[in-house]
């Protein structure tokens, strides 16, 4: 039975994406991109003293995660993929306490960052979102856990 009314949303649909070596290759792309990122943003939310920066930092570590565990459950069983989609919205929940937390301490304490340093970053992130989920869009169909990505 179909999990919605397209044709593309069947078991049997679902089964090829999941197998279909351009989605496995289109997720490997976005994991080097957003692990890059990660690293790239924690960096220069340090050195600008920026949250922001730190916060997006922690959107793209937890992209990089969804893709990493995307990867590794995508042959396993529909309930291991259901599992992960919803350790996933998990990992991310933590994610915006620890940012709301330390938002609210540089908030106290009276930090401000340098918006030169998070200008640029944020633009260059912005691209790297962007390409990534226009390379990601014809995937979008599938089980939960291909839906989160």
């Amino acid at each position: 039975m179909a999990c919605c009314h397209e044709t593309s949303c069947s078991s049997a649909a679902r089964s090829n994406v999941v197998n279909d070596p351009r989605w496995r290759r289109a997720l490997w792309i976005a994991l080097l991109i957003n692990a890059s990122f990660f690293v790239t943003e924690i960096v220069a939310g340090a050195a600008a003293g920026s949250m922001a920066l730190q916060a997006d930092a922690l959107d793209f570590f937890g992209d990089a995660a969804n893709y990493a565990i995307s990867l590794g459950v995508a042959g396993m069983a529909l309930t291991w993929r259901a599992r992960a989609a919803l350790a996933k919205g998990g990992t991310l929940i933590a994610f915006a306490l620890w940012v709301l937390g330390s938002t609210a301490w540089h908030a106290f304490h009276g930090t401000l960052p340098r918006a030169e340093v998070m200008g640029v970053v944020g633009v260059a992130a912005l691209i790297a979102n962007g390409g990534v989920a226009l390379m990601l869009y014809r995937f979008r169909f599938g089980d939960a856990n291909m839906r989160s990505v």
